[in-house]
Order: structure tokens, then sequence, then C-alpha cells
């Protein structure tokens, strides 16, 4: 285990990194502010080639970066609370043994060990990153899941997936997403590989209906109750909500629902968050949930 510092050096006065800081015309081409308006200054670029050096030597399977300046310099992302868990490619390389490849850098994100001590409310989350991150050390790639989902379907499209994928499952998780006093969308996954999102409001289309008519909405309602109908088990999260919300909105019942991810979690880690985001960092392999709009595809069951 190798441990080092970004910045082989104590800020002064106070030990503040914001004294390395200056404007933007001052800061480090390519890199993003630090914190709001301040910018590490060019003088300090000597140290991050120092960092990169030694990093390049280790060649580490996977690099816990402690806090918010070390994220800033593995993946120019400060913003640490919104992406501390999730395994994430840096932009730096280090060699391959035994080859002339490189391959990028593997980083987990996590709260600084000074952070944990002025807010002790951090250390189960901590904890719970360390574990993964042990977990990670065993391999240098970032292995993300295979999964398919149906996003934009069709009615026929509906038919076919609760024939080929609902139909014979034995476990059927739910989730909704809402605005207001409305269902925008539904998805159903029949297991980890293949989920379809059912969609009711277009946002393209000034949040009209996504369904080119009343009866073509009224089908698609009718595919949600005949799915939440099935004799399949249950899963949700937070599902309180959800299944108050389709029965006194929608008339819709759910039936056999037998496990909340959220309350399995809780009674797990108590102390510790159990938000669907915060879930998704701990035990899976996804990338950051704040993230994933910016990476994701569109698939289509034809394709």
């Amino acid at each position: 285990c190798l441990l080092t510092n970004v910045f082989n050096l104590r800020p002064r006065p106070n030990n503040d990194i914001e004294n390395l800081c200056g404007p933007k015309n001052e800061g480090l081409e390519g890199f993003p502010a630090l914190k709001n308006g301040k910018y590490i200054k060019r003088t300090y670029a000597s140290e991050l080639t120092r960092l990169y050096g030694e990093l390049a030597s280790a060649a580490p399977n996977v690099v816990v970066a402690l806090g918010a300046t070390a994220a800033w310099a593995l993946l120019k992302s400060s913003g640490i609370a919104k992406i501390r868990g999730a395994v994430t490619q840096s932009y730096f390389r280090v060699a391959v043994p035994q080859s002339s490849l490189t391959r990028p850098l593997k980083v987990l994100p996590t709260y600084h060990p000074a952070a944990i001590l002025r807010e002790w409310g951090l250390r189960p989350v901590t904890v719970l990153d360390l574990k993964k991150a042990l977990r990670e050390s065993a391999f240098p790639d970032v292995r993300r899941p295979e999964r398919t989902v149906y996003i934009e379907p069709e009615l026929q499209d509906l038919e076919w997936f609760y024939k080929t994928h609902i139909q014979d499952c034995e476990r059927l998780s739910i989730d909704i997403e809402t605005s207001g006093n409305q269902i925008t969308c539904v998805g159903f996954a029949p297991n980890p590989r293949y989920a379809v999102v059912i969609p009711f409001v277009d946002y393209r289309r000034s949040g009209n209906s996504y369904w080119s008519s009343v009866e073509e909405e009224i089908c698609a309602w009718n595919f949600v109750r005949k799915y939440c109908h099935h004799s399949s088990k249950k899963t949700f999260q937070n599902g309180i909500f959800d299944l108050n919300f389709l029965w006194r909105g929608y008339g819709i019942a759910v039936v056999n629902c037998e496990d909340d991810t959220m309350l399995c979690h809780h009674a797990l880690q108590p102390e510790s968050e159990k938000g669907l985001a915060f879930l998704g960092s701990v035990y899976t392999n996804e990338q950051s949930w704040k993230l994933m709009n910016k990476h994701s595809k569109t698939i289509k069951r034809e394709d």
C-alpha cells in the first residue's frame, strides 16, 4: 500500500489549501477550480508531476482518493459528496506490466480523514467505501455491469417484453418517477440485466404525453397494471411511496410485495444514508449516479 499526498507541503498559514489557489488566469491549465473561484496556481505543477511519477511507478490496481483535493488531481472533479464511492477511470494512465500498452488508473474517491474528524457521521460511509476499495484492489480494470434498458417503447414492445422477460420471472423490481401529482414513468426489471421504462411524459414536447393518443396511453397504463399484477415477488426502493402513489392516483394495486432495498439496507446500516444513489455507490459498480446522464446510451429493442 502506497500512501502519498497531492502536495508534499504544508499550505501556510493554517494548513489551508486555498493558500495554493489564485484566480483562473493563474490556475493550472485543464484543471477546474478546486473550490468556487479558487484555482491551484501553475507554480505548483511540479507537485502533480511528482505525484503522477509515484503512481506510474507503483501502477496500483486502485487508488483511494481521500478528499476533494485528491479527486481534483486524479479525476478533475472536486465535488466529493457527489462522486464518492463510485469507481471511476482517471484521465491519467499507467503502464501495463510486460506490455507496451497503458491503462487508465482506477480511482475510488471518498471522504478525507480530516473531514470525518470534523463530522463523525461520515465515518460509516467511508468504511463502506474502503471495503469496496478492498474488493476493487483485486483487479486493475473498471468492471461495469452490462444492462439493457428499453426507454422509448411502443405498445408492441411492452407486450414483447412481458412475454420475453416478465411472464416467467420470479422477482420483479418496480420503480416510479413522479412530478407533482403525476407519474412520469414506471420502470420494471425482472433481473439485473434487462429493464423497461414505460414513459408517460415527453419532456422534448414541453411535457406533453409520450403517447400519441389517449387510447394508446390507456393501453400503456393497462400494461403497468398487468406487470404489477404478475405473480412474481416484488422489490421496491422506498416502496411505501410508490405503492401509495400507484393505488391512490391510478387505482393500481401491486401484488406479492416482498422486499424494499431501502429498508433492507437500513436494517444493515442504520447509521448511514439510504437513498438509491447512495445504495448504488455501495452495492454496485455503476458509475456515479450524478454523472450517468453524460455517458449513458439509448438502447432500442431492434438494436
